[in-house]
């Protein structure tokens, strides 16, 4: 079973984290959760029992007591990295969307995902208000994910201008990308009271999207 790392972001979908965790380590996952600041506003991360739990705080944790990093100190990303074979983001918000699809990197979460080798599997499952979703920033925010993640472009990928959707940028991405998914967002209720598209993904569409990374997994 793969090692993962479980990215959450500040999306009130956070509050599933739990029941993602239990299900996750109850399929024999080793997992090591990775939160934003944010994140911790919709969940208490002592909910997760056992949990191997790291917060920006711990990426650099020489500036609580003054001091500077020395040669040969770890360097919790890369650490991360090095042990993971698997690196899930759920829910992932706008916010961190837009973080990963410019190359910023000004958090744990960020600076993992930005050092992540990119023969290695990533699944993120979006989380957002549906205005947000479908705002054209998120559209061009996936399709820098997609050219990120694809060597050439396929010959049958429709051109920029003839995608208006982010759900068919998705669908573009499961198909030509072999590292990277997407389980996209369901139609709901949304916890801010409107309808539409934006909600998370339900937990056991997420675990099967890992299960169907196995064998990419090295």
């Amino acid at each position: 079973m793969p090692k993962i790392v479980l990215g959450v972001t500040g999306s009130v979908a956070a509050i599933r984290i739990p029941l993602l965790y239990r299900e996750l380590t109850r399929r024999g996952h080793e997992v090591r959760v990775v939160l934003t600041e944010h994140a911790t506003y919709f969940f208490n991360p002592d909910a997760l029992p056992g949990a191997l739990v790291f917060r920006d705080s711990d990426e650099w944790p020489k500036t609580k007591t003054g001091e500077l990093y020395q040669p040969g100190d770890p360097v919790l990303h890369i650490e991360l990295r090095r042990w993971a074979e698997l690196l899930l983001v759920a829910p992932l918000d706008a916010h961190t969307l837009a973080k990963f699809a410019l190359g910023l990197c000004d958090n744990l979460l960020t600076c993992l995902y930005r050092a992540w080798d990119r023969r290695q599997p990533i699944l993120l499952a979006p989380a957002m208000n549906t205005l947000m979703w479908e705002h054209p920033a998120t559209l061009r925010h996936l399709q820098l994910l997609l050219a990120d993640h694809t060597s050439s472009q396929p010959p049958d990928i429709p051109a920029p201008s003839e995608v208006n959707q982010p759900e068919q940028i998705v669908e573009i991405i499961n198909r030509y990308c072999p590292y990277l998914r997407i389980v996209g967002p369901i139609s709901k209720r949304l916890a801010c009271g409107d309808e539409g598209m934006g909600g998370m993904a339900e937990v056991e569409e997420i675990l099967a999207a890992v299960e169907a990374f196995g064998p990419t997994i090295s």
